[in-house]
């Protein structure tokens, strides 16, 4: 298990905190997502997304449906990662942003995470 980027920005007093990794087996990714939730135990939502080879998952953690894991995993898609865990932690700001800002700021924070310098 690598880092492999992590990115921060706010949106309407809500944080999000991209990260990606590199992960070679599920039992990686399960390990990620159990010290994430440990680490930011005060997170409102932790969802995620992942692919290694032919397996894939995203998680919404609670997010409206189809708002958080699905564009998580666009990015993987789109760019054509493989062997990828990205995880985006957000910290509720007590303002809602709607399904559509939902959607947007996810995409961001994976896209971010998973940029080239």
């Amino acid at each position: 298990m690598q880092e492999i980027k992590r990115s921060t920005f706010e949106i309407k007093k809500s944080k999000f905190i991209g990260i990606a990794y590199q992960v070679d087996s599920v039992q990686e990714v399960e390990a990620i997502l159990k010290d994430l939730k440990r680490e930011h135990k005060k997170a409102r939502h932790i969802p995620f997304a992942y692919k290694i080879g032919p397996l894939a998952k995203k998680s919404d953690d609670k997010e409206p449906g189809n708002t958080a894991g699905s564009p998580i995993y666009n990015i993987i898609e789109k760019k054509k990662l493989d062997h990828i865990l990205i995880v985006v932690i957000r910290y509720f700001g007590g303002v809602k942003l709607g399904a559509g800002g939902l959607t947007r700021a996810y995409l961001q924070a994976a896209n971010d995470a998973t940029k080239k310098d």
